[in-house]
């Protein structure tokens, strides 16, 4: 299973990201822009992923993805459920998260 350090060891890495703790859930963003955050028990992600594809990611493998909560449906925003990812899939996650949250001349930079 892929934890909270795990994501951090990798993210960290990402031009631009800090870490913050917002109400004792651990978020990763570049400036103002969220592009990670967990739920408070570590189980779950949310990630910065287009609404108008989430659909489509959320009907093809419920088991793993979810919608986000109601109050978040606005947003380019979906979970995952950690226990159902590994290592590749987590950073294949981060950086198309990373991605959408950085200017696209910094996005195009990264190799891993």
């Amino acid at each position: 299973m892929v934890t909270i350090d795990d994501v951090r060891h990798f993210a960290m890495t990402l031009p631009r990201t800090t870490e913050a703790l917002v109400g004792g859930r651990v978020k990763f963003r570049v400036g103002r822009l969220v592009y990670l955050s967990f739920s408070r028990n570590g189980e779950v992600m949310g990630f910065a992923f287009p609404k108008e594809e989430r659909d489509w990611l959320v009907g093809g493998t419920p088991d793993k993805f979810m919608q986000p909560h109601r109050s978040d449906l606005r947003y380019n925003w979906v979970l995952v459920r950690m226990s159902a990812i590994d290592e590749t899939e987590m950073r294949e996650l981060v950086i198309d998260a990373w991605r959408m949250a950085v200017p696209k001349s910094i996005a195009a930079a990264p190799s891993s």
